[in-house]
């Protein structure tokens, strides 16, 4: 398998290293696993001869005017950049995003992650595909891009031959996935030389203030919510203390937070209860009360349904 890593000046510097990391560490195993899996042909690809990483690093890359051929894979990693308006600035128009669009038309497979989910946004080879990127960018994307559909909650997505990845770190998910597209036994085996663990969903690492902040609607709900966690909230009620309509309210929180209003509460109650449960003594019937549950089973069914785990295990964590 050829697969051609990308690498612009400004580049997340690990985001890089650890896709081809990931990957050497395969072609040094594949003897290991069953079959003896094809090595992968890994090159790093640019607009030019060098590109210089968000911490100044020179790499050398291949133009992709000459890579002759298509690669099987084509791999875009994050850049260093964070805020959301410079994101979108730095892919509009840019130049590897009609390259990008070449790739897909003559057959290549397509991965990226964090920021550089983005570039395959703009080139439009996402649209009508689900897709994931970092939560604390879903409100800008989902404005750019309403043709894709987002589910950021997840830390790694393949629809067709596109596949997408979460937050910096999950460049790890994003070259583990590759490895185990061409053999899951290999992959099985570099996950538990490299220690990769699991981190199906990015949900449980969700700022909730922070996604709410980008939309001065969404930010006085989630205010709301807080400074009244422990009552019984009622979503009619608190659009009209908000002064909006119960629709205005829910097309707010489906746009900045693509979710409705009552699952940002639960959020926001998931949020304080592991804070508690973590920094406090406090015994899980005392934390689910103090964010508005009077039983604490509906607290454990609701940590089970959306983080996969139980209220003891993230007291321990």
């Amino acid at each position: 398998m050829r697969i051609a890593v990308a690498a612009l000046d400004g580049l997340f510097d690990s985001g890089l290293s650890v896709v081809l990391d990931v990957l050497a560490t395969a072609n040094s195993l594949r003897d290991d696993a069953a079959g003896s899996p094809s090595p992968f042909e890994v090159v790093v690809t640019g607009l030019g001869s060098t590109a210089r990483t968000g911490h100044g690093l020179a790499v050398q890359t291949v133009p992709l005017s000459d890579l002759g051929g298509v690669p099987d894979v084509f791999v875009m990693p994050a850049l260093a950049v964070q805020a959301p308006s410079l994101v979108i600035k730095t892919v509009r128009e840019h130049p590897l995003v009609e390259r990008i669009r070449d790739l897909r038309d003559a057959g290549a497979m397509l991965a990226a992650a964090c920021t550089g989910t983005f570039f395959l946004a703009e080139s439009g080879v996402l649209d009508g595909r689900v897709a994931t990127t970092s939560w604390w960018l879903g409100s800008a994307f989902r404005s750019r891009y309403p043709a894709i559909a987002l589910d950021d909650s997840r830390t790694l997505v393949t629809d067709g031959q596109v596949t997408t990845a979460g937050a910096a770190f999950a460049h790890i998910d994003l070259a583990i996935s590759l490895v185990r597209q061409h053999s899951p036994e290999l992959a099985e085996l570099v996950g538990r030389y490299l220690v990769t663990g699991d981190r199906p969903s990015q949900a449980a690492f969700a700022v909730p203030s922070l996604l709410a902040g980008t939309d001065p609607l969404t930010a006085e709900f989630e205010r709301w919510i807080r400074d009244h966690l422990a009552e019984p909230l009622q979503v009619a009620e608190i659009a009209r203390k908000l002064g909006v309509s119960e629709r205005t309210l829910q097309r707010s929180t489906a746009a900045v937070l693509g979710m409705s209003p009552l699952d940002f509460i639960q959020e926001v109650r998931i949020d304080q209860a592991t804070y508690l449960l973590r920094t406090t003594n406090r015994t899980a019937g005392s934390v689910a009360a103090a964010v508005g549950y009077q039983n604490v089973g509906t607290l454990r069914g609701l940590v089970r349904r959306r983080r996969d785990t139980t209220l003891s295990n993230l007291r321990r964590t």
